[in-house]
Order: structure tokens, then C-alpha cells, then sequence
């Protein structure tokens, strides 16, 4: 009996040896520390945003990754659509609240310019932010225009990571 517990102890520790090794091997890079995050810049330029969305993704971009003015940098463009974006129907009581929800999908693509025949990345995210609206217009358009920012920077946050998953390869 002692034979055969001194023989599993010695095959456990070997076990445990071996997968250590194993998962040492392992080539994960976590995002949010390490070599990315310390150093995030991927010399990437920007185009200018048409609308204040497009702005918002822009500017969360190029405080997390960094940007380049290199003309040979890759060219990224962003492009913001809203869904449920707006206030909704009023009541004529003010104390009647509705849930609402205000959608976005930011879309990015990021083009070559170095003279390579790559095709352009193009990668998009949605992300939904929850509003309540009341009788009160003012109150609606500022709600839903907050509920819409959110979703954005909640979408921006979304493609840095597809980005960085992507460009990382």
C-alpha cells in the first residue's frame, strides 16, 4: 500500500512539473498589462471625424493606441452609425417614464499606405447604453444624447481590443 501512494505522489509531482512546462510554453499576451500596454502605440494615423461620435471613437483611439503623422502610417477611418438613437414618443402625463435604449456601431478600417497590396482591415463592434425618458423633452434629448455617448465609447473600447488582437499577429 505504501508502494503504491509513494508511486502516485511521484507521478502527481511529475504531472505537475510537466504542466508547468507546458503552460509556460504558452505565447498569451494579456491586454490590459504587459509589453501592449506599457508600450500601446501602434503608429497608426487618424482621419478626421465627421460627426461628434466619430470624434469620440477617434479621440479614445489615439489617447489608448497612440498615433503617428508618418504618411506612410496606416491610415485608419471610422465610421459611427446609431440605432434607437432619438427621444421617444411624449406623453402628455410627466410622470409616465419609459426604458429606452440607444444603439451604435463604430466600424474601422485601417488601410496601407506604404505601398504594400494588403487588403484594408475592417472591423466593427456595437455596443447598446439603457436610458429612461419622461414628459420632459430636455430631459429625453439630454438622456438619449448620454445613453448614445456611452454606447460609443463602449463600442471604442471594443475595436481598440479587436485592434489590438488583430495587429498583434
Amino acid at each position: 500500500m505504501s508502494l503504491s501512494k509513494r508511486t502516485r505522489a511521484t507521478a502527481l509531482a511529475g504531472l505537475m512539473l510537466v504542466s508547468g512546462a507546458l503552460l509556460g510554453a504558452c505565447s498569451f499576451q494579456p491586454v490590459y498589462s504587459g509589453a501592449l500596454a506599457a508600450s500601446p502605440t501602434l503608429d497608426i494615423a487618424y482621419a478626421e471625424p465627421t460627426t461628434r461620435l466619430e470624434q469620440i471613437v477617434y479621440q479614445e483611439l489615439e489617447l489608448r493606441l497612440g498615433s503617428s503623422t508618418s504618411p506612410t502610417a496606416p491610415l485608419a477611418t471610422v465610421t459611427v452609425a446609431g440605432s434607437g438613437t432619438g427621444v421617444a414618443p411624449m406623453t402628455s402625463s410627466p410622470n409616465i417614464s419609459a426604458p429606452a435604449r440607444a444603439g451604435v456601431t463604430a466600424t474601422i478600417t485601417i488601410t496601407r499606405r506604404d505601398g504594400s497590396d494588403a487588403k484594408p482591415l475592417v472591423l466593427s463592434r456595437s455596443a447598446t447604453a439603457q436610458y429612461t425618458t419622461t414628459g420632459q423633452v430636455l430631459a429625453n434629448t439630454a438622456a438619449a444624447n448620454d445613453a448614445t455617448e456611452r454606447a460609443t465609447k463602449a463600442a471604442a473600447e471594443s475595436l481598440r481590443l479587436a485592434v489590438l488582437a488583430a495587429l498583434s499577429r
